[in-house]
């Protein structure tokens, strides 16, 4: 087992703070649109997000995981 590192930068003219909402706080809304085929539906069984809350991702194959978070 070992550690791999991946760094890369990109130039965008959205705001750093408006990316990090929508990819890491609003991540249960971006991504069943971002993968349609791969993701049916994200959402909180438990709490809203922060610790302690439990996300349901619902996997367009008919697969179910829960994340605690």
């Amino acid at each position: 087992m070992g550690v791999l590192t991946y760094i890369d930068e990109h130039t965008s003219p959205v705001p750093p703070a408006r990316i990090f909402k929508a990819s890491i706080l609003d991540s249960h809304i971006l991504m069943p649109k971002l993968l349609p085929d791969a993701i049916k539906s994200i959402e909180f069984i438990k709490g809203d997000g922060g610790a302690g809350s439990i996300k349901r991702i619902n996997f367009a194959g008919g697969k179910v995981l829960l994340i605690p978070t």
